[in-house]
């Protein structure tokens, strides 16, 4: 009996491919986006070891949360791995644990603190650590669209769905006004619930989340989407364009995600034939290709109604 031999695969880089994890970093890429190799030597040489011991000497009075993103140097520490709503649901189902350490992104940490306890701290290690995403859509600028939505006169038929990589006050913002937080495996599901609720929908902050899941998933037309640009008079938009609109969305999108491109997916797939190519629903429109699976894990809907809800339900992630 013979045995299958290794197939040899082309993974150097190339102008249109994705860069591999510690081969390149790229002179374009945004804060936080590269991924050059190894970390440096910390500034302190006793930093894991002092890291050993105060989390063996806090004990139970800690719970470390690490996000899936993170490094391995970082990971060891870890009580829990996962996505960022299975974190928020693990540390609040923690309540003896007087300290939260989020190792992950500013609006990861406040989710967690939402479902948590006002007795439990939630500590974010790094307070500069965030998601370019998130930070597309801040409040004002929220509360200002739902203004264009009210001279409009729709704004009663608009049911905002916040996709879970998005602030707390978007959150907030979303629960007041009657609508619901998704994540990327269950955002078919809310937009149902929503459309049962309103005839329109606001989808805060990923746009691509939102078109994917109304055209590819729900029937819908490009046609009954429009982009809502917060830098612009009315977001860009008449008042006959909103009212025509099933899917108001919001202009932002996940800046890793942004990168892939339809050119870049077709380069590997010379490179590599028969490879399979997988795409999250936050990749743009234009990066899907024929014979492509969309990446959801099975999940359930949440409904967001105050700051600070009593965790409930099947969980979901993102």
């Amino acid at each position: 009996m013979t045995t299958a031999q290794p197939q040899e695969l082309d993974v150097q880089p190339t102008p249109l491919a994705l860069l591999l994890l510690g081969r390149e970093a790229d002179p374009k890429s945004e804060r936080g986006v590269e991924c050059p190799g190894d970390l440096p030597s910390p500034s302190d040489p006793d930093l894991v070891e002092r890291a050993r011991r105060a989390k063996e000497k806090l004990g139970d009075k800690v719970f470390v949360l690490g996000h899936h993103y993170q490094r391995d140097e970082v990971i060891q520490f870890a009580d829990v791995t996962g996505d960022s709503f299975k974190l928020a649901r693990d540390a609040a189902a923690r309540p003896e644990a007087e300290y939260i350490v989020f190792c992950g992104v500013h609006f990861m940490a406040e989710s967690a603190d939402i479902l948590t306890s006002d007795d439990q701290k939630v500590v974010l290690p790094d307070l500069a650590a965030g998601c370019s995403m998130a930070d597309m859509a801040t409040a004002e600028q929220v509360a200002e669209c739902w203004d264009v939505l009210t001279e409009a006169g729709i704004a009663e038929q608009v049911v905002p769905v916040s996709y879970m990589n998005s602030s707390a006050d978007i959150k907030a913002f979303t629960g007041k006004h009657g609508g619901t937080i998704c994540t990327s495996s269950n955002a078919k599901r809310a937009l149902d619930w929503a459309f049962e609720q309103g005839e329109k929908v606001l989808f805060l902050p990923d746009q691509h989340l939102g078109r994917n899941t109304a055209v590819r998933d729900m029937g819908m037309s490009l046609e009954d989407c429009v982009v809502y640009n917060p830098h612009k008079p009315n977001g860009g938009l008449t008042a006959d364009e909103l009212r025509a609109a099933k899917m108001i969305l919001w202009r932002g999108h996940c800046s890793v995600h942004g990168r892939f491109s339809l050119d870049s997916v077709n380069d590997v797939r010379e490179r590599i034939p028969g490879v399979n190519v997988l795409v999250h629903p936050s990749a743009s429109t234009r990066s899907w290709p024929r014979r492509t699976t969309s990446v959801r894990r099975s999940t359930s809907s949440r409904r967001w109604r105050r700051p600070r809800p009593v965790p409930s339900g099947p969980s979901a992630r993102n």
